[in-house]
């Protein structure tokens, strides 16, 4: 157990119930109660932070740190995500239900000390120089994932209007679309400022996050001073916040909000400080920040300059700086690449791509998965992992001027794939493998399948525009909105039976009945199971949560 569960009280390992009561326990959690009974108190924090009462705030969050149903929540996250297999320097994982529920229970900031990171290093896409992460233990995770739930709502309420790195209900298309706005006007601005920060997560400033972040002051004190050991040697952390905390995305979004309010106040007001609308943004500067990424737009290239100091001062204050070599004064004819896109102007339009980069890592991808790994898959298998692959691509560059980086992929894939059809079978000719792994479907010739799968055609993915969201809406505040807008990317998104699916459950996880973002992780759920003579049509199947899936199973299992 964990070194943090010796804490005492009426929680104490001593006093908890035994291994068969706790799984109980775990599996008999309302999740939909639990959701609810957060949301509610973390509305309650949005809206005292609107207000500006921070006695509130802080009475609020203390309530939500303390609640029984946070914690399951808390607890739910980190052993659902992505790195739940991955330990922290004690080892542990937990990885059964009722290991979770007594970790809900010993739960507490009473006497709370964090212990230090796990250091791990993992490649950067295309570059030698390695991405330090510092990997917490599980104990650790679970109370940034708590306070994360406390903070949010004032982090999601202060933020900078065009702020779109991790953040609910705002994605990178979010960005991309409010970048296109900016600069596909013929009275646009022409030139743009790339700015990129040196190190950003690593070297934030400890005492400003400590003045300036409205949380409790000892934990957070905690999570930034854990220390981390690399090698067996314990170093001490003075400033930056963890890659790989469940808290630091908050944390470092919030150490960057501010900075859309000094470029406004420099460029959008007059003399006396105030906004004097006849001539509002004349310098045409707009601010679009995902996370540290960000570009500053601007009418020339003096006053790009001019924006780059400004912010260069706001950094210093957090104990952060502007990489020389990174960030760049581009005019908009000759193009610049933010988050996987090229955006530039060709004979005054403004055209949206994916980037050279992208397309290269995803060729790298494929084939890495079909001339590499996948050697000795069957073709099932093989389908399987690149329409994994494809899709995630696909629905990430959906949104933009992609038909043609498309085709060219799967002109590239057909290429791999009949190196790979040839290596399994270096005898047979070029008619035999093409009888035996492509096939005609309808009117389409060529088709990578068998009975059971085939392979998508990236050439065949419609392009569908992104509908930005409202800059001043609020994900606490105006949920109705943010539930409306998955509904519509959903039924945007999908198409054939996936889209009446969708539309009969009204975007909802058939299981929790929680919406679904169509990004989730989802699986296809059959109400009459096929080996008890389900049929595969529509009124038979259901989109759930993968977690909920498993829960599900579980049950029906122990049934």
């Amino acid at each position: 157990m964990n070194g943090n569960c010796s804490t005492t009280g009426r929680n104490s390992p001593e006093r908890l119930p035994d291994t068969v009561q706790l799984e109980h326990q775990w599996k008999s959690i309302d999740w939909k109660k639990a959701e609810a009974e957060v949301s509610r108190l973390q509305a309650r924090i949005a809206k005292a932070t609107q207000e500006k009462k921070w006695n509130t705030v802080k009475r609020l969050q203390y309530l939500l740190s303390h609640s029984y149903y946070a914690k399951a929540l808390a607890v739910r996250k980190v052993t659902t995500n992505k790195g739940k297999h991955t330990p922290g320097i004690d080892k542990e994982l937990w990885n059964t239900p009722a290991v979770k529920m007594r970790n809900v229970l010993i739960l507490t900031d009473k006497g709370y000390k964090a212990k230090p990171l796990r250091r791990v290093f993992i490649e950067k896409p295309g570059k030698k120089k390695k991405r330090p992460l510092g990997i917490p233990c599980m104990y650790d995770r679970a109370m940034q994932a708590l306070y994360a739930l406390a903070l949010d709502p004032v982090s999601e309420t202060t933020a900078d209007g065009k702020s779109f790195g991790f953040r609910r209900g705002r994605s990178a298309q979010d960005a991309c679309e409010y970048i296109f706005t900016a600069l596909s006007r013929r009275t646009s601005p022409e030139w743009v400022l790339e700015g990129d920060i040196k190190g950003c997560f690593d070297h934030i400033s400890h005492d400003w996050l400590i003045d300036h972040i409205p949380m409790d002051k000892s934990v957070l004190k905690q999570f930034l001073k854990a220390g981390f050991v690399f090698q067996n040697e314990l170093f001490p952390t003075d400033e930056g916040t963890p890659q790989g905390g469940v808290i630091s995305p908050i944390l470092a979004n919030m150490a960057l909000d501010g900075m859309q309010k000094v470029l406004s106040d420099r460029f959008h007001t007059n003399r006396l400080g105030k906004i004097d609308l006849r001539f509002k943004n004349a310098h045409k500067v707009n601010l679009v920040r995902y996370a540290d990424d960000f570009i500053v737009t601007a009418a020339t290239k003096e006053i790009a300059e001019e924006a780059k100091e400004i912010i260069r001062g706001f950094l210093c204050t957090r104990g952060l700086e502007l990489s020389e070599e990174k960030t760049l004064i581009t005019h908009v004819d000759d193009g610049f690449d933010m988050l996987g896109w090229t955006f530039r102007r060709f004979k005054e339009k403004l055209i949206v791509k994916p980037s050279k980069k992208s397309v290269k890592a995803l060729n790298a991808s494929l084939h890495n998965t079909v001339l590499e790994r996948g050697k000795a898959w069957r073709q099932e298998d093989l389908i399987r992992v690149l329409n994994r692959q494809l899709r995630g691509w696909a629905n990430y560059h959906q949104s933009v001027c992609a038909k043609d980086a498309f085709s060219r992929t799967d002109h590239i894939l057909y290429e791999m794939l009949w190196r790979w059809a040839k290596r399994r079978h270096p005898k047979k000719n070029r008619k035999w493998i093409t009888a035996n792994y492509w096939y005609s479907k309808g009117l389409r010739n060529w088709v990578f399948s068998t009975k059971n799968a085939e392979l998508i055609r990236l050439g065949e993915v419609p392009i569908i525009r992104h509908t930005k969201v409202r800059m001043s809406a609020n994900p606490y505040l105006d949920s109705e909105y943010f539930i409306h807008r998955k509904f519509q990317n959903g039924m945007k998104r999908l198409s054939g039976r996936f889209k009446k699916i969708w539309r009969n459950q009204n975007g909802c996880c058939y299981h929790c009945g929680q919406p679904m973002e169509i990004s989730d992780e989802r699986e296809i759920f059959y109400k009459i199971p096929k080996s008890m003579g389900g049929k595969d049509d529509v009124p038979n199947m259901a989109y759930v949560h993968k977690y909920c899936q498993s829960v599900f199973l579980e049950r029906r299992a122990r049934a």
